[in-house]
């Protein structure tokens, strides 16, 4: 099967997850607490059954289902298990695995962005009040009403500005302790300076006041960092999902007795206890038992593999049917799953490096303004020896030199351009995703999953004698085998009946047999039922005295697959594909859709390793992967897309989530991010226009607060507009 555990988001508000859900799912998980992941579930038909389907169990008291994060948050008496709750949902006919919801911290970024709207709304509200205060002075109010309105606006703009400014005057002296200087600087003194200064005119009955200004640039600017914060989905750190995919509790063998112990209590030669359908809680070695197990979570093979005594089980990998002993080589910190995580977090923290179009407009406008500011006091000190006019003419510098335009430039544009793409079914996560995509030359997909649909079909039922078929639905019907689930699904959407075999048993890493007939029938590997080995993905029905008769598999395209990469070839991009499958069926995909560069049986680091070095090489590199083998490739990557349905891990650790199941719009996405990126630049040349009209005017002394209030909206206004021609 295929590494595709993942989230999707819903428009339906049933699937949103709110405030309240995000808690819910995040919280610590007690004794009495269990969190799951769902990754099949996708729409609110799945939220209903799985609820109500827990809700119903006597030993649970209430169950909640999150979309959005794809997890079920259970608060379920002592006496349930993790386990009880796993076997009860996919007895519902959906996939589950225990979380350790501990780690989880989903509610950071939606407590962020409650705590920018509601300054937003302060400072609006504030700034709306003061400039109705303003209107009077500016039609004439003088002398003691003109004092009094002045004062009036103090009181509402001094507990405004010290409760809306937080995030400005937090960023600005976190800048000025690391003596480096960003966008929030100048906005800071700015607004500093600018109430500063009207108090001082205020106590001295002078006539102007900017209040009104200050408070308009802390609106304009908030109303800019909370559209910043909407275009991206809730994202939290992938190492973090990855160390919640581990398995939190495993089972101990201590003198042949069975123990349930934390993870964290396991030790190198401890022996774990795994059963069908468990997830390997450390590496290890087999000391006992036969079974096969799913490495797709780890290497994206679809097909599941052998194991037998003395073979290597690493974390994460599934035991799909057969008991096993598992002696621990590796536990915690040491184990594979863990070492991709800090894999993944290392290569995050690179992508961090990337300096956006704002920072590098800000490093050209913070000293710059600065300067110009400070010029404007001295001048007009040395010409007037007057402080008090040279502090207002620096502090109308500082306010008319357009701030709110920069401050909107970018949120602005990937706002209009976040909003073209979702209705293309592309959700933008990361605040400079768009200008890195816009960079791309290379592409790179991962296979199973992402190019293909990640799930075995059988391709042949219909060329099989019925009889035959018939035998082997019977026998699959009880196997957990994802081969066998196929032939289930192909025999029941084609009406047929099981045959009347008896004594079914499955025999662990090999197949399924029984009896039929009085002679014994079996259906499994290649080796056990007597059949050749195809270059093929198959397994084979044995039926005594009779050759066996084989069962063909294929993993079909994506919708969309072809017509994306031949787009992007077709846009001079050059593309990969990088796959944890095997040879043959990596060789076959990259032949079928014209892709001459390819890479097959890939592990997690031999992905990520080929991403640096392309990069290395100056390649700027789009990732487009779904498992949990994809993640450090994710992260690595210049920049990263991932399905909705992707794993958990693998959709926070890109850059862009697919919403949907089409792949063709990521070159269409291409485009828009090309033509968001121009747009960027053309807003900062129209703060730049503004500041070489209006700059003057402020040195001269001739901005008054109701100029600097109206060049300030116009600049914003016209930022915006323009902003507003990518939809």
């Amino acid at each position: 099967m295929t590494a595709t555990l993942r989230p999707s988001l819903s428009a339906c508000p049933a699937c949103a997850a709110g405030p309240a859900a995000e808690a819910l799912a995040a919280r610590d998980i007690g004794p009495a607490q269990i969190a799951l992941s769902l990754p099949t579930i996708h729409c609110s038909a799945c939220i209903s059954k799985i609820e109500r389907g827990l809700n119903a169990h006597p030993g649970v008291k209430s169950a909640r289902v999150n979309l959005t994060l794809k997890r079920a948050s259970i608060d379920a008496g002592a006496d349930v298990s993790a386990q009880d709750m796993v076997a009860l949902v996919q007895g519902l006919g959906y996939e589950a695995h225990e979380l350790d919801a501990g780690t989880l911290n989903a509610t950071a970024n939606n407590r962020a962005g409650r705590e920018l709207l509601m300054r937003l709304a302060v400072a609006g509200f504030a700034s709306m009040n003061v400039m109705l205060l303003s209107v009077a002075v500016w039609s004439g109010a003088a002398d003691a009403t003109r004092d009094l309105f002045h004062w009036i606006s103090a009181a509402i703009a001094l507990p405004t500005i010290a409760f809306a400014g937080q995030p400005f005057f937090r960023n600005a002296w976190a800048a000025l302790s690391n003596r480096s200087l960003n966008m929030d600087v100048p906005i800071t003194l700015a607004i500093l300076l600018a109430v500063v200064t009207s108090l001082w005119e205020t106590a001295l009955s002078g006539e102007h006041a900017y209040f009104d200004a200050a408070l308009a640039l802390t609106f304009f600017l908030l109303a800019g960092r909370y559209l910043d914060h909407r275009t991206r989905a809730i994202a939290r750190s992938a190492a973090e999902e990855l160390t919640a995919l581990e398995v939190p509790r495993a089972i101990r063998l201590s003198d042949g007795a069975e123990e349930t112990v934390n993870v964290a209590e396991l030790r190198v030669g401890d022996m774990i206890l795994v059963r069908p359908g468990g997830r390997m809680p450390v590496d290890g070695e087999i000391v006992s038992g036969t079974s096969e197990i799913d490495r797709s979570l780890l290497t994206g093979e679809t097909v599941p593999v052998f194991a037998g005594e003395g073979q290597r089980v690493s974390a994460g990998e599934v035991n799909l049917t057969g008991l096993l002993t598992v002696r621990a080589t590796a536990v915690g910190a040491d184990t594979s799953l863990h070492q991709m995580a800090d894999l993944v977090a290392l290569a995050e923290s690179g992508r961090s490096r990337y300096t956006s179009l704002a920072d590098k407009a800000a490093k050209l406008y913070a000293p710059g303004v600065h300067i110009l500011s400070a010029l404007s006091f001295l001048g007009w000190y040395l010409y007037s020896w007057d402080v008090r006019t040279a502090l207002n003419i620096a502090a109308a510098v500082l306010i008319i030199t357009c701030p709110c335009a920069l401050g909107l430039a970018v949120p602005a544009v990937t706002t209009a351009a976040s909003g073209r793409l979702f209705r293309r079914g592309m959700l933008i996560k990361h605040e400079t995703a768009l200008e890195r995509l816009a960079q791309v030359d290379t592409v790179v997909f991962d296979k199973t999953g992402t190019l293909t649909a990640g799930a075995p079909e059988l391709t042949n039922l219909e060329s099989l004698p019925r009889k035959d078929a018939e035998v082997a639905y019977a026998l699959a019907r009880g196997s957990s085998h994802p081969l066998a689930q196929s032939i289930t699904r192909a025999a029941r959407d084609a009406g047929m009946a099981c045959a009347g075999v008896a004594n079914i048993t499955e025999v662990p890493g090999y197949g399924t047999k029984g009896t039929y007939k009085g002679q014994e029938v079996r259906l499994g590997r290649a080796s056990w039922t007597g059949a050749g080995d195809t270059a093929q993905t198959a397994t084979h029905l044995q039926v005594a005295g009779r050759p066996a008769i084989t069962f063909t598999f294929a993993d079909h395209l994506r919708e969309g697959a072809s017509d994306a990469v031949q787009a992007l070839k077709d846009s001079g991009k050059s593309v990969y594909l990088m796959s944890g499958d095997t040879t043959a069926a990596v060789e076959a995909l990259a032949k079928r859709l014209g892709i001459t560069h390819w890479l097959a049986e890939a592990l997690p680091a031999d992905k990520s390793a080929r991403i640096q070095a392309m990069t290395y090489n100056g390649a700027h590199v789009l990732m487009v992967g779904d498992g949990l083998n994809d993640t450090a490739a994710l992260a690595a990557a210049h920049v990263s897309i991932s399905p909705a349905s992707a794993l958990d891990a693998a959709r926070v650790a890109s850059d862009i989530v697919l919403l949907g199941s089409d792949l063709s719009p990521i070159a269409a996405a291409c485009d828009t991010a090309q033509s968001a990126t121009r747009r960027i630049r053309e807003n900062f040349r129209i703060a730049t226009i503004y500041n070489i009209i209006a700059v003057p005017l402020a040195v001269a002394g001739l901005a008054t607060p109701l100029i600097a209030a109206l060049a300030m909206s116009a600049s914003s206004i016209t930022v915006s507009l323009n902003a507003l021609r990518l939809r």
